[in-house]
């Protein structure tokens, strides 16, 4: 805790009227006495006036969790007393500049004046802070000061930066395909996994363990043999999202600028479980190699901000890929698994491939921005151009086994993939168990 402390203007006017005063005693001059004057008196009252007590800081956010783009406030300054006063006559603020907090003014500097005759002395100040990039960012640190009259005295401390939950802006998507719309479900689609439910699914041959009561009379008597009604389980689709967060290629400037691979992977996550969810279809999530829990599948508003809190605690520095192969993401088998990744680590394709193997409906989505281009190093672009290369070799492979890669475009992504969901679903699968 800082204290009160004499500035060099105090000293300087306690120094000149001792020299004036001195002056004009050795060499007779009584108009250094007139310039003196003042300067004593300023002394004086600054010194008489010298606050007794000191301040405490205090400091207030407005909102802890925002949205990219949205601004939020930071009120710091003194704690108002009651038993004393301050006696504080100036109030400076400085917020230390960071990469993705924008603060208004621009300069990050507040100051407010003498307080007004018979007024309080000023004890906020008020600085609007825009943050423009998801995840979990910092505001500060905050230098706060106060001056008491003719700038004498200084106070000074320093508040300590305070966390700010960045929650990624979902980009914009939509999907034009009907799909398997079923009515009387909570979701607009039904599960693809045949079962017990009222939704028609077909008539097919009668089976040891078929119910009684799902015979179909009309065709059993037509075609001479037992015939039943099927039907598709009462259940929703369950969309599971893959975030790769391995890597983060290009540059990140924030909600105004360009993008990197992982803000596109995360916003676009976040647009496809809002577009889903709010159909309520059940969405849950896994990021590969992350320390944080999966988000278990569910529906609703609420379970769209915990899946944008789960995205914007995201950190790509915090993953080691050696543990993602030690990971085993176990998935339901009526699952549609959207997996988005830009595809420079061969982690995701290689769980893609498991996954489509073993019976699973799975979709990887390519976030590679366009902005990544060679690197001015000559041993560097060429070992980038090989690994583009590459890449283009998997993916092609990937697509053959029968995993389909579409590039993240926004609206429209999905559109040609969940068409051929809805025709799959009525055709037999091959699984390896």
């Amino acid at each position: 805790m800082s204290e009160w402390r004499p500035t060099i203007a105090h000293f300087r006017a306690a120094f000149s009227c001792v020299a004036l005063a001195g002056a004009a005693v050795i060499w007779r001059r009584p108009d250094l006495l007139v310039l003196a004057a003042p300067l004593t008196v300023i002394a004086v009252w600054s010194t008489v006036t010298r606050p007794d007590r000191d301040p405490s800081p205090s400091h207030r956010l407005g909102h802890a969790t925002v949205r990219e783009g949205e601004a939020t406030t930071w009120t710091v300054g003194l704690e108002p007393e009651r038993d004393a006063e301050h006696r504080a006559e100036h109030l400076v603020a400085v917020v230390a500049p960071g990469p993705w907090a924008v603060t208004k003014p621009a300069g990050g500097a507040l100051t407010s004046g003498p307080a007004a005759a018979g007024a309080s002395a000023p004890t906020q100040l008020e600085f609007v802070v825009r943050m423009i990039r998801w995840g979990r960012q910092v505001i500060g640190p905050t230098t706060v000061a106060a001056t008491s009259s003719w700038g004498a005295y200084r106070w000074m401390d320093i508040v300590a930066e305070v966390g700010v939950t960045v929650l990624p802006v979902p980009a914009v998507f939509d999907s034009n395909t009907t799909g398997q719309r079923a009515d009387g479900l909570v979701g607009l689609h039904r599960s693809a996994r045949p079962g017990d439910g009222g939704e028609f699914a077909g008539i097919r041959a009668f089976q040891v363990g078929d119910r009684l009561r799902r015979i179909h009379w009309p065709r059993s008597l037509r075609s001479g043999a037992l015939h039943v009604t099927s039907t598709w389980a009462d259940q929703d689709r369950h969309v599971v999202l893959v975030v790769d967060a391995l890597d983060d290629l290009g540059v990140s400037e924030g909600i105004d600028g360009r993008a990197s691979s992982l803000d596109l992977t995360v916003r676009a996550a976040g647009s496809i479980a809002e577009h889903f969810g709010q159909r309520g279809d059940r969405v849950s999530l896994r990021i590969l190699g992350a320390t944080s829990m999966p988000v278990p599948p569910a529906t609703g508003r609420a379970h769209l901000r915990r899946i944008l809190d789960t995205l914007a605690m995201i950190r790509a520095e915090d993953i080691h890929p050696g543990a993602v192969h030690r990971e085993r993401l176990a998935m339901p088998p009526d699952a549609v698994i959207v997996m988005l990744s830009p595809l420079i680590s061969k982690v995701a394709l290689e769980r893609a491939v498991a996954f489509a193997r073993h019976g699973l409906t799975v979709v990887v989505v390519d976030t590679l921005p366009d902005h990544v281009v060679d690197d001015d190093d000559p041993v560097t672009s060429l070992t980038w151009r090989i690994r583009v290369l590459e890449r283009r070799r998997e993916i092609r492979l990937v697509q053959e086994i029968g995993v389909p890669v579409v590039p993240w475009n926004g609206p429209g992504s999905l559109d040609q993939f969940l068409r051929d969901v809805a025709r799959r679903a009525h055709a037999p699968r091959l699984t390896r168990r």
